[in-house]
């Protein structure tokens, strides 16, 4: 049901599954979070229909939204926002240059759009570069650089799979994880020609394998969450190089007797706090930095089944549930732990969440 929204409430688009993806959500949707109660509503929009929107990313300052269509075929589309919310295709959906895009992130001159191709039993991963126009408007494929390696867990690292592809504080270079590969990758980006120079690797633990980064507000910490080994771990990080350099790693969940694979990542502003989801234990995990050291503040509910992406909000945490298709909201405490979730809205095959 869709309710009011108090007017001065943040902007969120969620992405999910559609029909033609695999699963029955809408698409993109558009909810509005009230800063002060944690609560959650949906505006009086209608939905966008892209199809496999598992992940979105906004443009700096023009009112554009960006989503992988994570299908073998690979594309991916930009959505203009009006002032009233109204979501609308701008132009139409452009190769992702691999298979199953998943992840994506805006460059901070605003004029590329970066895309982490997962692959398929097939096809190797591999990251792409669009050129973006004037208003955001997606352009020619500039660039596609394909990753090979693997890792030691069969069924999941026969070959490379990106999973995400980041910029880092300083803007120097351009990070992917490879979770087939145990490896993240560093770019430069050439932002007069669009094109993508690998300046290191950096390997991970054998079978660890690697999905999301967070970076430490400085810059000098990056976090991962290790899907593969249900870990997360500290990293030293040296923006001079782009060299990772692993400092200490933690479980990502204390559940016994059930598989886990930890999901979405985020860093506090402040520095001091790592959240994770935990896909499997159905709990986002708190740490907290002792130095170079994660140290667990304990786990809550998910607010829903197979917690996957996580966003941080006005002091709340997002939590896409996809399996049961609800959104849950968590509130930061100043001691970085979390409290149990608010009832969460009804959200199909919802994935990940954008506030705007």
């Amino acid at each position: 049901m869709r309710t009011d929204s108090p007017t001065d409430a943040t902007p969120v688009l969620t992405g999910s599954y559609t029909h033609d993806s695999g699963d029955d959500g809408p698409g993109i949707a558009s909810l509005r979070l009230d800063p002060t109660t944690g609560q959650l509503s949906y505006d009086e929009v209608e939905t966008l229909p892209v199809s496999g929107a598992s992940f979105l990313a906004a443009h700096p300052w023009h009112g554009v939204v960006y989503s992988t269509n994570e299908t073998e075929a690979g594309t991916v589309s930009a959505v203009a926002r009006a002032d009233d919310g109204t979501l609308s295709p701008l132009g139409s959906p452009m190769s992702s240059g691999g298979a199953n895009p998943c992840h994506l992130t805006v460059h901070p001159d605003g004029e590329w759009l970066l895309t982490a191709n997962y692959g398929s039993d097939t096809a190797p991963g591999a990251v792409a570069v669009h050129r973006l126009g004037a208003g955001g408007r997606l352009l020619e494929l500039t660039d596609l650089v394909v990753h090979q390696g693997s890792g030691p867990v069969a069924g999941r690292q026969e070959g490379s799979h990106a999973h995400q592809v980041l910029v880092d504080p300083a803007g120097r270079f351009v990070l992917a994880t490879d979770l087939g590969a145990d490896v993240v990758f560093s770019y430069r980006l050439d932002t007069r020609t669009g094109t993508l120079e690998r300046v290191t690797v950096n390997p991970m633990r054998a079978g660890s394998g690697p999905r999301h980064l967070a970076f430490s507000p400085d810059g000098d910490l990056v976090f991962s969450a290790d899907e593969l080994s249900s870990t997360v771990t500290c990293h030293r990080y040296d923006a001079a190089t782009g060299v990772l350099t692993a400092l200490s790693s933690a479980p990502a969940t204390t559940a016994e007797d059930v598989v886990n694979q930890p999901g979405g990542i985020v860093a506090s502003p402040c520095g001091r706090f790592v959240w994770v989801t935990n896909r499997g234990a159905d709990t986002v995990a708190a740490f907290r930095l002792a130095g170079s050291t994660l140290e667990p503040l304990g786990e809550v509910p998910a607010g829903g089944a197979r917690p996957r992406g996580l966003a941080l909000v006005d002091g709340h945490l997002l939590v896409a549930n996809q399996h049961s298709g609800s959104l849950a909201v968590l509130r930061v405490l100043h001691d970085g732990t979390l409290t149990r979730p608010h009832p969460p809205v009804s959200a199909p095959s919802v994935v990940c969440a954008l506030a705007l």
